[in-house]
């Protein structure tokens, strides 16, 4: 009877302890007794309160009622977003967004936990101070310019002040400096105008050395033409010198220049007809003038026959100097007595058409000149 009853309490105590054990595994009290760390996160693990000691990632205990967990502190790298307004030494008001990545070091979570109150808040106080600081010493171009250096400023100002409270500073970033919008404008119209004057600047100094260029060109070809014409021109005269002493040898003195003008006259006809692009080439109408120049067409024509003749024969030196001029002589007095012959009829037309237009006046009722009587 009493082995009955031992191992009825036995089986009543091992069933109230599975039960327990039950409980405590499936039960609510699991969360009381078991709790989980994830990967890159500690959790702090209090007794009445007080530090007891940090779970580490994993599978952790505690005491059920008697110990309590801190929420988890992440050991990931955290970004901190600040935006500041302040002014710079030329009294200008401009917003810098600031990126503050910061990390808790493994070894000083307990530090990080219970030296800080709020960290972000503390961050951001020394993110505000540092980079007033700063501006309030740089103009609005030089906070530009000098936005690296503010970063740099404040990376190192914060890496002093949190490396005792367990935070590492990985990187600060001053992401950008923005002024108000009627301040950008402005600078953006003073960039604009600028750029504008540089252009005109480029365009006059193109066009000034285009100018000059031109000029120089010019100045050139007009030499080196003003060279060709006197170089023609000497041509010319030589050719002309060396022509008249020909005929001057041949025995044609007095009249050598009018044969070298007429010659050159047939050549300028010559050129006109050739290269002219008028068809209309203007002759004198006055019938004298006419006969005028065929007088001296003609003259010009016996006298280069008869230079042409003396030439010819001028190799001949049996013949003596005073039968070229004889021959030369009598060419010259042919030509002569046809000129005035040709003057007498020139002269007897000229006559004729007075008389003609005379008599016309007279038929108009006109009173001719030789008929009104003398006064």
């Amino acid at each position: 009877m009493e082995g009955l009853i031992a191992a009825v309490v036995v089986i009543a105590i091992v069933i109230v302890v599975l039960a327990v054990l039950a409980a405590l595994l499936f039960g609510g009290l699991r969360t009381s007794f078991l709790f989980q760390v994830h990967t890159q996160e500690n959790v702090i693990v209090e007794r009445f309160g007080k530090f007891q000691r940090v779970a580490r990632p994993g599978l952790n205990t505690k005491m059920p009622f008697i110990d309590s967990t801190t929420r988890p502190i992440s050991l990931r790298i955290q970004q901190l977003e600040v935006n500041i307004e302040s002014k710079t030494k030329d009294n200008v008001f401009v917003t810098v967004p600031v990126a503050v990545q910061y990390v808790i070091k493994e070894e000083q979570v307990v530090d990080a936990y219970y030296r800080l109150s709020n960290p972000e808040a503390q961050i951001r106080s020394y993110v505000f101070d540092t980079v007033r600081s700063a501006l309030s010493t740089l103009n609005l171009d030089q906070a530009f310019e000098s936005k690296d250096d503010i970063a740099r400023n404040v990376e190192e100002t914060l890496s002093a002040r949190m490396q005792e409270f367990g935070f590492n500073i990985v990187n600060t970033l001053v992401q950008d400096i923005s002024p108000d919008q009627r301040v950008r404008d402005s600078m953006n119209s003073i960039n604009a105008a600028q750029r504008d004057r540089v252009a005109a600047q480029s365009l006059a100094e193109a066009d000034k050395i285009k100018r000059v260029t031109q000029a120089e060109a010019e100045a050139e070809s007009k030499r080196l033409q003003g060279e060709g014409v006197a170089a023609q021109r000497k041509a010319i005269a030589m050719g002309i010198a060396e022509q008249y002493e020909m005929l001057r040898k041949v025995g044609i003195e007095n009249s050598a220049e009018q044969l070298l003008l007429m010659t050159q006259y047939f050549d300028t006809m010559q050129d006109i007809a050739r290269n002219g692009r008028s068809n209309v080439l203007y002759l004198p109408s006055n019938p004298g003038t006419v006969g005028a120049m065929g007088d001296e067409i003609r003259n010009a024509i016996l006298q280069g026959q008869a230079a042409h003749d003396a030439d010819k024969n001028g190799d001949q030196h049996e013949r003596t100097e005073s039968e070229r001029r004889s021959r030369a002589e009598a060419a010259r007095r042919q030509a002569a007595e046809r000129a005035k012959a040709e003057s007498a009829r020139h002269e007897a037309a000229r006559r004729a058409q007075q008389a003609a237009d005379a008599a016309q006046q007279s038929q108009h009722g006109g009173v001719p000149p030789w008929a009104r009587p003398e006064g």
